[in-house]
């Protein structure tokens, strides 16, 4: 019988390659149909293997789905970025590669995320997802958010909305 190990760890310089490829296949999953195309484009282009690395190299708060040794997911957290909500501490983001969706791993990354978070003092914190993203809508929901904030991200000339869920 073969045997499996699913862990969440810290991420570590060799994992750039793998968060990028992560990252670019979830976002492309997301928010084709939602993010204008070109734009979209864009962003994913922006987040290659040397901005995780620098990112994993200044000491964000970035842990990964190891499964196996081949990395499924990641997430990333800190403190709330926008001091007029009353939560301490937010997490950025959060993907899981498609294959690795449906399957319980990216609770398990959001309650990771939330402990650590927890642990250094933010025992509250916040999401925002796109609101026509009902996939990470009803993902937020699903977790107990409460939606706290809504407002308009632009992606080139259009906008989009934009949810956050809070988290007691």
């Amino acid at each position: 019988m073969a045997e499996t190990l699913i862990t969440i760890r810290g991420a570590r310089t060799g994992d750039a390659n793998a968060i990028a490829a992560v990252h670019d296949a979830a976002w492309l999953d997301a928010y084709r149909g939602i993010i204008p195309g070109r734009e979209l484009d864009k962003m994913v282009a922006r987040r290659g293997p040397a901005w995780w690395l620098k990112a994993i190299r200044n000491g964000s708060r970035l842990s990964v789905l190891d499964f196996d040794d081949r990395i499924g997911g990641y997430t990333s957290y800190g403190r709330n970025r926008v001091p007029a909500l009353p939560y301490r501490g937010e997490i950025f983001e959060l993907y899981l590669a498609p294959e690795y969706q449906g399957m319980g791993f990216g609770r398990r990354l959001f309650q990771a995320a939330r402990k650590d978070l927890a642990e250094h003092g933010y025992e509250t914190c916040l999401v925002w997802a796109l609101a026509d993203n009902e996939r990470a809508t009803s993902f937020y929901l699903r977790l107990g958010g409460r939606i706290v904030r809504r407002a308009e991200e632009r992606f080139g000339p259009e906008m989009r909305g934009r949810i956050a869920f809070g988290f007691d």
